[in-house]
């Protein structure tokens, strides 16, 4: 608070997802009544629909970065990032860092105000305690996003986080809208990609308990990883490989169990010497080239993606 005047015309700036944009909307409450305004601002596209209906339904007053005047403001804020992060944040003179994602080395000496805390699993986290220590009671819509912002950046608690954490989670719970943070959730589909889904449904193929499934040319990657989550929920199947052009590349979606099985090391030998490939035991993706197949978007199939995989798994 030391920081800000009541003449301030504050910019918050984020790399926007749920839990930046959660606490960008809690430093606006904590700067209500200290500072003059408090504007938003994010330079990369909101392109997740989980995201945008978050913003939708949140009515969360966002800018773009490219519009935004930086000479405007008094004081700069930048939460659930620092400058290192993206290049167009490392010319600007920034008043305040709250962050839990680690410090490099030398941390920031010039920066006023700094708060890192590399241990919590949400920076959402962070916010609420500041708002607890300054006895400010979260709004519904706040509530909610910071709720979304810990759950989403967690992973439901599955990642690392700590004792805070929970407690704050805890603390949200009976202020949240937790239906509308269903709906952000299940909201990872847009309509036009539901033509993707009829294209690899009908072009699967089931061998000795594994999926393959090629989609064609896809809108967006995105349906891809959707698709294989939905197959792997299938009981009596061990492996699903789901894939599609997306650009001028083929993107391989594996998943498994993840038990006596890696889908991250199979992807590596299937696809590593040929393009990007790696993951987690029971999650991974591979992007490759076009040219590095050496057969062109319409040559490729669910049997060329069988073929692939038998060779290695």
């Amino acid at each position: 608070m030391e920081i800000f005047e009541k003449n301030d015309e504050v910019l918050v700036v984020i790399n926007a997802d749920p839990d930046a944009i959660a606490c960008a909307m809690a430093i606006k409450k904590l700067l209500r009544y200290r500072a003059k305004s408090v504007t938003i601002a994010h330079p990369n596209e909101i392109r997740r629909v989980n995201n945008v209906t978050m913003v939708e339904r949140l009515k969360v007053p966002l800018e773009r970065f490219k519009n935004i005047n930086l000479e405007d403001y008094d004081k700069k804020v930048m939460v659930d990032s620092q400058p290192n992060h993206l290049p167009v944040f490392e010319n600007i003179f920034i008043d305040a860092i709250i962050d839990h994602h680690p410090t490099p080395a030398g941390g920031w000496p010039n920066v006023p105000f700094v708060d890192i805390r590399p241990d919590y699993g949400a920076c959402s986290t962070m916010l609420v305690e500041y708002l607890r220590a300054g006895n400010m009671k979260p709004s519904s819509a706040l509530a909610t996003a910071l709720f979304y912002g810990i759950k989403d950046d967690t992973q439901n608690f599955e990642n690392k986080s700590l004792l805070a954490d929970s407690i704050c989670f805890r603390y949200l719970f009976d202020f949240a809208n937790r239906n509308l943070v269903r709906k952000f959730e299940l909201a990872d589909l847009r309509r036009s990609q539901l033509k993707d889904f009829n294209v690899a449904l009908d072009n699967l193929k089931d061998s000795k308990g594994r999926y393959y499934s090629h989609a064609g040319r896809v809108r967006s990657p995105d349906a891809l990883v959707i698709l294989a989550d939905y197959l792997n929920h299938v009981g009596d199947i061990d492996w699903v490989f789901v894939s599609g052009i997306h650009g001028d590349k083929l993107v391989d979606i594996f998943r498994c169990d993840g038990y006596r099985k890696s889908a991250g090391k199979l992807a590596t030998k299937t696809f590593g010497e040929i393009g990007s490939a790696g993951g987690h035991k029971d999650a991974a993706r591979a992007e490759v080239p076009l040219k590095k197949l050496k057969m062109g978007d319409k040559e490729f199939s669910s049997d060329a993606l069988k073929r692939l995989i038998m060779r290695h798994i």
